[in-house]
């Protein structure tokens, strides 16, 4: 696909457009624009177009389509695919200054916000008005349009679903500049193929989301976590499908390992609550009393001792709440602090597969020469594993981390997974998608970009796309 070579005459049209050079970066770009966490891909923009309203959006986006010019849609730039890295160069779309909630709706239990609004930003709101917003990825300085755009999950999925199961109404442009509104704050909705549900998750390859309707639940009074720690990993993932068939199905159910855990403590000077184990799983449940939890995760804590856990550690104070929770949401951080570069895969396989996965990256490691760290959500599959440089050349790194993931990624087909859990496809795990996905799948994914996007203008290269 060709595309136009932008020019100054564009960058004179897109200021007719949104009259105010501090929105539209031309002759000095700030290079964190060309890649996103992921760091390893980078290709910088003509130039950064910041709108505030729909209707910039909208403009750009016709003058981009007439004029056959390439635009990537950005938020944070928390992801680690790829996914909002211009790589036909062209318009940045750099949508974090829409970032007002618009509207709490008290009566449908729904708030309707831009797409630059931030998760912690939610959170915070919600908070403070008693309400809850499920979805809970792990970096908190993601928009909510990114986490839309990647379907993001996190580590409240066992109980209460990702953020696609809680999206009522999507507001969103199209490549050719016409505003569309899917979905609705109706509960129920069989009117038609879904076509809000064929936005999310699709990565900024179908068209840009400039508004978002969230679904909130009340929020519970009480949180309380169980550390509980096993002889071995094996032994702890064995136990997770006991939990989640039993009646008292927790929010999260996370595993980790020992050598994980000292690179939190390291990372943030705090000594972990427990070492008395290589490998522990870490439950929490939520509720409206104290009462109420402990009924539900009493007959829990039995089932895991009975399955071989040497202890379970009640986290009932804030304190040790604290403690637990800031080790795992240091976890990625610590890792990235204790190696020279890393790049990462979260693959997801069925909860009666986890083991088997697990226990494949070892092997990985010691076939390809590559040290890797995994840890991740146990009850549902989502596994995140990082591969490591260490001392390694770039060269060398980047042929061993090739044939580890290829390896990886298969051995998840073979269990009946899939490449992402949440992070997505983007530019990055694009060959991998191709090398594990069904032909037809793939073929009826390029025959709704072509619908959506004929020009192929927006995010280009993109999941499914060479």
């Amino acid at each position: 696909m060709s595309y136009k070579a932008f020019t100054n005459d564009d960058y004179q049209a897109l200021l007719n457009i949104i009259d105010d050079k501090d929105r539209v970066l031309y002759d000095e770009i700030q290079e964190e624009y060309g890649h996103d966490e992921l760091g390893s891909v980078s290709c910088p923009p003509d130039v950064v177009v910041r709108p505030k309203t729909t209707a910039e959006v909208s403009d750009v986006m016709k003058y981009a389509y007439d004029n056959n010019i390439a635009v990537t849609a950005r938020g944070a730039g928390t992801g680690l695919v790829g996914a909002c890295v211009p790589i036909e160069h062209g318009i940045l779309m750099d949508v974090s200054l829409m970032n007002q909630i618009l509207e709490l709706d008290d009566d449908n239990l729904t708030m309707t916000v831009q797409p630059g609004v931030l998760l912690m930003e939610i959170g915070d709101f919600t908070e403070e008005h008693g309400l809850f917003f499920p979805p809970d990825p792990g970096e908190k300085s993601a928009t909510i349009g990114g986490n839309i755009s990647t379907n993001a999950g996190g580590m409240r999925a066992v109980k209460y679903g990702v953020t696609r199961d809680f999206v009522r109404e999507l507001e969103v442009v199209l490549p050719s500049g016409k505003v569309l509104t899917l979905g609705g704050k109706v509960v129920k909705n069989s009117s038609g193929l879904d076509l809000k549900d064929l936005i999310i998750g699709s990565e900024g390859t179908l068209g840009i989301i400039t508004k978002a309707v969230l679904k909130l639940l009340p929020a519970p009074k009480k949180v309380i976590s169980l550390l509980v720690p096993f002889p071995t990993l094996r032994q702890a993932i064995d136990t997770v499908p006991k939990i989640v068939a039993s009646e008292s199905v927790p929010i999260a159910v996370e595993f980790m390992e020992k050598d994980v855990i000292l690179d939190a403590e390291e990372y943030l000077g705090k000594k972990f609550p427990d070492h008395q184990s290589d490998a522990y799983l870490l439950l929490r449940y939520d509720g409206n009393s104290t009462e109420e939890i402990e009924a539900e995760y009493e007959p829990i804590a039995d089932l895991c001792l009975e399955s071989g856990a040497l202890d379970v550690l009640i986290s009932d104070t804030q304190e040790r709440e604290d403690s637990i929770w800031k080790a795992r949401g240091a976890f990625l951080e610590a890792i990235k602090g204790s190696t020279t570069d890393m790049d990462e895969v979260d693959t997801v396989v069925p909860r009666s597969q986890v083991n088997e996965m697990v226990a494949y990256f070892p092997e990985v490691s010691k076939k390809i020469g590559l040290r890797m760290k995994c840890f991740g959500h146990a009850g549902d599959g989502n596994l995140h594993t990082y591969m490591l440089k260490d001392d390694l050349s770039s060269e060398e790194f980047q042929l061993r981390l090739g044939q580890a993931m290829t390896l990886v990624y298969h051995k998840a087909a073979e269990l009946g997974g899939l490449v992402s859990g949440e992070h997505g496809i983007g530019y990055a795990k694009r060959a991998y998608l191709e090398e594990t996905m069904d032909d037809v799948n793939l073929e009826l994914m390029q025959g709704i970009k072509q619908t959506f996007d004929p020009k192929n203008i927006l995010n280009p290269h993109k999941v499914f796309q060479s």
